[in-house]
């Protein structure tokens, strides 16, 4: 695999983990996922963004700072569905 497509996966891969987060365990989750997922899915288009006005060689670090960034605003503050007895 040529380091520009390694770039592009591992961009990818990390918007993916922005905007796969878990389901809320219920309604009253849903606001605070809400918050989450509009948190790190505006990470994810501001490095998307960059990243296309990039030369495709340079998608790494956009993809290592994606990762920083969402390790800064983890999904938390709800309960998860797979928290619930249901979600197991």
């Amino acid at each position: 695999m040529s380091d520009t497509a390694a770039g592009i996966r591992a961009l990818l891969d990390a918007v993916l983990d922005a905007i796969d987060i878990p389901h809320p365990a219920t309604v009253g989750d849903t606001e605070a996922h809400q918050v989450a997922l509009d948190r790190r899915a505006s990470l994810a288009i501001v490095v998307a963004r960059a990243a296309l006005a990039e030369n495709p060689d340079d998608y790494g670090w956009n993809a290592a700072y994606l990762r920083r960034k969402l390790a800064e605003h983890p999904p938390t503050g709800y309960r998860h569905y797979a928290d619930t007895e249901t979600g197991r």
